[in-house]
């Protein structure tokens, strides 16, 4: 009787180890995988992402923080009839007028990746998201408007600003992550999710509609319901090729070497191109695929 009980006792934490390393691992991938988060001054560089210092170095450069004052000066046309280019005001100082305002530092938004969708990677964090941008908001609203900085890796390394818009959400979002947890968006459906483990976690009304009002579902349930969604749309489908779609937009114009300026994009969801003393105007196409 007495060999029962301490054969019991050996198996209990035998498996009580055995769920430790599992969970432990888990974290781990979610580590591996990058969440955002917001880093302290005196704190360590992100691991997670990679040229941390030189993305911190560039939002908080001149050049950037002038794109942002530029952006700020123009009101973003509003609807169809947009009309013609904004001029940029002619200042010496494109900050001139504006309230003080500083850029926080790069948290890292997460996407859903090609592999996932298609059903062809494993539904684990590491192969299910990947970093595709890193974004910034302001410290503060100047004028009742935010803005949000938006950057992309650069061929060969470090980032490059790719776009700033209008709004905080995008930043709002990625900082919601936590130990142990990963945000990421389906950008098809402007959809933001936590993914905890293995589940997933709907943080706003389009990723609750794109889990079909689930409170949460397994990761490998929500493989299913992405695929379902969109591997009919990649790129090479013929929805991609008969022009159907653009992806998500910001990413593949900004990454087009031939337009190497960042694009700013307004509540209206109007692409403006910065060049020279004139925005011009891009409508975006219907998002689909993912890029």
């Amino acid at each position: 009787m007495h060999e029962t009980r301490t054969s019991s006792k050996r198996a209990a934490s035998r498996l009580s180890r055995l769920t430790t390393v599992l969970v432990l691992s888990a974290s781990a991938l979610l580590s591996v995988a990058g969440p955002a988060r917001a880093v302290a001054p005196m704190d360590p560089l992100p691991a997670d992402i990679p040229d941390y210092q030189a993305a911190l170095d560039l939002v908080k450069s001149a050049d950037v923080h002038n794109t942002v004052c530029r952006f700020l000066s123009v009101p973003v046309p509003q609807g169809d009839g947009a009309g013609a280019p904004q001029p940029i005001p002619d200042k010496a100082d494109p900050c001139e007028g504006l309230p003080a305002f500083t850029i926080k530092d790069p948290l890292a938004l997460n996407e859903i990746t090609p592999g996932f969708v298609a059903g062809t990677s494993l539904p684990i964090a590491t192969e299910a998201v990947r970093l595709s941008h890193l974004v910034s908001a302001l410290n503060a609203p100047v004028n009742g408007r935010n803005a949000t900085v938006m950057l992309a890796p650069t061929q060969g390394g470090g980032w490059h600003l790719a776009a700033v818009r209008d709004g905080d959400s995008d930043a709002a979002y990625a900082g919601k992550a936590t130990v142990g947890t990963l945000v990421f968006t389906e950008p098809q459906i402007r959809g933001w999710y936590r993914l905890r483990l293995t589940t997933v976690e709907p943080l706003n009304d389009q990723a609750r509609q794109g889990l079909e009002g689930r409170s949460s579902v397994s990761l490998s349930d929500y493989q299913k319901l992405v695929k379902a969604r969109y591997a009919d749309k990649l790129p090479g489908s013929g929805y991609d090729t008969t022009g159907m779609s653009s992806g998500y937009g910001v990413a593949k114009r900004t990454e087009d070497a031939s337009s190497p300026a960042p694009l700013l994009i307004g509540a209206s969801g109007t692409a403006l191109a910065l060049a020279g003393c004139a925005f011009a105007l891009r409508r975006r196409r219907p998002r689909g695929t993912i890029a």
